[in-house]
């Protein structure tokens, strides 16, 4: 009987060169992905119980674990943020969305986000840090409730800045778990950039706008040393279209120097804002090495 390599690294639960937890990222994704409900903002006990989720495991790590809860109409919802070197003024905020459009699992869009702070906040439990780390899981990411100032990262990003704390820059984490070594797997919003890219969608990708600050510039250079995963990086305009379809779009709003960490969603994965996106179709041993790169990259920062 043959094995795939990708089935063996999944049993021994790291790989040779990974940190990340395979078998820990595996049992994450099935108990967020087992609500009767999807994480929908209707579905207010699927997001509670995710949410619940997400505290309960940052607790184990974090200096300290927060809710930070607002209110949508007679709805409350809440970010759920942790945070560690707190002894720090300056700080990194790493950010990614638990819900969901629609009814479906987001298995890509965006439990891998979230797991991978779940899988960053264990490993940075115990580590010497240069600048204070907040991990925050956003509600409210998806229509109808995207570009508004309900979205969860825009709440926070406006507690930031109103409160004048000192933000080094921002890492939004947003669908990392979907790769293909097929041809012709990666599209892009302009053609000539596959001539650059290539036409496999077997990388990740680190996106910063023009004029992107200090830290988007030191991050993409310290992340692109790692080895963990292939790793391109794309500097464009902000009205390229795709460039700011996620939690990071806030922090540019109020100034703050931020990259996205993407395998590109929809022009990669078919199953985008489908049922379609589960578990199965999660290259778990690729998206370990996402992690890995990002909680290098953060240790590394001066």
């Amino acid at each position: 009987m043959k094995i795939s390599i990708q089935f063996l690294f999944l049993l021994i639960g790291t790989c040779a060169y990974s940190s990340a937890d395979t078998l820990l990222i595996n049992q994450h994704f099935k108990t967020i992905l087992s609500t009767l409900k999807s994480r929908s903002y209707e579905n207010i006990s699927s997001l509670n119980f995710v949410a619940d989720y997400i505290h309960e495991q940052f607790s184990l790590y974090g200096d300290s674990t927060i809710y930070q809860e607002y209110k949508v109409g007679k709805e409350t919802y809440k970010n759920v943020i942790t945070s560690f070197g707190t002894e720090n003024k300056r700080r990194i905020i790493v950010g990614a969305h638990y819900d969901v459009c629609g009814d479906q699992s987001g298995a890509d869009d965006n439990a891998s986000g979230v797991i991978g702070l779940l899988e960053i906040a264990r490993l940075l439990k115990n580590q010497k840090l240069n600048y204070r780390v907040d991990l925050v899981a956003y509600t409210l990411e998806e229509p109808p409730f995207f570009a508004s100032e309900e979205m969860g990262s825009y709440v926070h990003a406006k507690y930031l800045y109103d409160n004048n704390i000192d933000v080094y820059g921002m890492i939004c984490l947003e669908m990392i778990g979907y790769f293909s070594d097929e041809k012709k797997s990666q599209q892009y919003p302009l053609g000539i950039l596959k001539l650059i890219y290539g036409g496999k969608g077997d990388f990740i990708t680190i996106i910063r706008k023009f004029h992107c600050g200090k830290f988007a510039k030191k991050y993409k250079t310290k992340m692109k040393r790692t080895k963990s995963v292939k790793t391109k990086s794309l500097q464009a305009p902000k009205n390229l279209h795709g460039i700011d379809f996620s939690d990071h779009r806030n922090y540019w709003y109020f100034g703050y120097s931020s990259v996205l960490i993407t395998n590109t969603g929809f022009y990669r994965n078919s199953n985008y804002h489908h049922d379609s996106d589960v578990l199965e179709t999660i290259d778990i041993v690729r998206m370990a090495g996402v992690i890995d790169a990002v909680f290098e990259t953060i240790i590394g920062l001066k």
